[in-house]
């Protein structure tokens, strides 16, 4: 086990910003619909998909005002988005997505891209 204050979960709960992307749908069928593209396309070697082949597919799926931008939400701190959305976003190191998941907002599917202190 690494020393406190150098192993992985350690440098994630210092981070006070991230840059990311997402899909947002009202109904649980869409967002299934996403991520099995996603899945089916990108994760079967891993949890990573490039930032622009997220964007396509959150341009096709998504239902937020953000989907024009390929999902874009930009950099944004710790403490704007609501409870569930934030554990997500901060809990990713950057390149890797996470499972649909029930926010307050509907349907999510998160790509973390990048973090700062």
């Amino acid at each position: 086990m690494p020393p406190k204050g150098k192993g992985a979960d350690d440098k994630l709960k210092a981070c006070n910003f991230v840059k990311a992307r997402h899909i947002l749908c009202e109904k649980q069928s869409k967002i299934n619909e996403a991520w099995r593209e996603i899945r089916e396309g990108y994760l079967d070697d891993g949890n990573k998909i490039p930032g622009p082949k997220f964007g396509e597919i959150a341009m096709k799926y998504s239902e937020c005002s953000s989907s024009k931008n390929g999902g874009n939400l930009g950099w944004f701190p710790r403490g704007k988005m609501e409870g569930k959305f934030q554990e997500k976003a901060f809990g990713r190191v950057p390149g890797v997505v996470c499972e649909a998941f029930k926010g307050a907002n509907g349907w999510h599917i998160i790509l973390v891209e990048a973090r700062r202190a």
